[in-house]
């Protein structure tokens, strides 16, 4: 009876003290954009209108896994003031927007929202740029909504199957009664200490801004409803990428796919160099010594590929060149002035990449 009673105890009290955390985790980071009603559910969006200056079409922002839209904004949205139209969307169960039921754990089911959420906003089309499962978002638009995709940018993106599985918590959560007992009662404590470490392993081999964590909210994805929304994202992932990568040939947009050549979360081999030989109106840019956040790390070369996009005779060969011969030599400058905790602060890798 004591330990029966110790148990209650003990779950009583993480699950308060996740419900305690949630809460300060949603005063920390509350909506900055609008919630639209897309079908009976509402999305979260910051809409940026066309402003007078323009040059570049409408842009909508497609984040990737346990993330939102504070993601894409923090890299994109200051580079392009002025310029574009631009969209930055929560997906579906993702920062603040509403999930929308069970079909929209699938790819081709959130494509249609952001669609659908384009519609209301008054796009008609766009360049649609998508980071890592994002990507995955985006390609499916322009398969499930071809009119509505001016041009795709696909930053580190999986494309194709993969051996190796997702991470064991990903699983978990989707397990019934047990994965939601994870979620209520451990993610956002165990989160709140792990998610650091997590972020550098992403950025690697680059370090990432010590105000990253901050500035994108990524204790948003530790709620319980979004972190399993989140995982049931990445569980379905495989049997979508399964069934949508024989029809990447019929995608006719023209599409830039821009990867680093050190992600380790997602084979560039694999899924970037794959799907640019799939694709006929594919321009292909991989990048020496960069990882999975190419958004960030090459913020200005993946701005000329928007450029590019848009029409303009841009090359992005060359630039891509300029771009590696100047990290090369920041990076043997850091090397000469480097000291003995240079090692230590660099992080592990994730042990199953996609």
């Amino acid at each position: 009876m004591a330990m029966f009673w110790t148990s209650i105890l003990v779950i009583s009290g993480l699950y308060g003290f996740t419900l305690f955390l949630t809460r300060s985790v949603e005063r920390r980071f509350p909506a900055h954009g609008d919630l639209t009603d897309v079908g009976g559910y509402r999305m979260h969006a910051l809409h940026i209108e066309r402003p007078e200056s323009a040059d570049l079409p409408a842009i909508v922002f497609i984040h990737g896994a346990s993330g939102n839209l504070r993601d894409q904004s923090g890299a994109f949205l200051s580079a392009l003031e002025g310029r574009a139209e631009m969209l930055f969307v929560d997906r579906p169960g993702h920062g603040w927007s509403e999930r929308g039921g069970s079909r929209n754990a699938y790819p081709d089911a959130q494509a249609r929202a952001i669609a659908t959420l384009m519609d209301r906003k008054g796009i008609e089309d766009a360049i649609v740029v998508g980071h890592s499962f994002g990507g995955v978002i985006a390609t499916a638009m322009a398969l499930e909504r071809p009119e509505r995709v001016r041009g795709l940018l696909l930053l580190a993106s999986p494309t194709h199957p993969w051996q190796g599985g997702v991470d064991f918590y990903y699983r978990l959560v989707t397990i019934p009664v047990i994965g939601r007992l994870f979620c209520e009662l451990l993610v956002m404590p165990l989160g709140l200490v792990l998610a650091g470490p997590a972020v550098k392993r992403v950025f690697a081999p680059d370090l990432c801004a010590d105000d990253y964590e901050e500035n994108t909210a990524i204790p948003l994805v530790l709620r319980p409803r979004q972190f399993l929304a989140n995982a049931r994202d990445v569980v379905k992932l495989f049997d979508h990428i399964v069934i949508t990568a024989p029809k990447y040939p019929a995608i006719k947009a023209p599409a830039v796919i821009l990867s680093g050549l050190e992600d380790t979360v997602v084979s560039p081999l694999q899924h970037s160099v794959a799907l640019a030989e799939e694709m006929d109106n594919a321009e292909l840019v991989l990048l020496e010594g960069v990882g999975h956040k190419p958004d960030y790390v090459a913020t200005g070369l993946c701005t000329a590929a928007l450029e590019k996009l848009s029409g303009a005779p841009v090359d992005l060969e060359a630039l891509k060149h300029a771009f590696e011969r100047h990290r090369a030599t920041t990076t043997r400058g850091k090397a000469d002035n480097a000291t003995d905790e240079t090692s230590a602060q660099m992080p592990d890798m994730p042990s199953e990449p996609i």
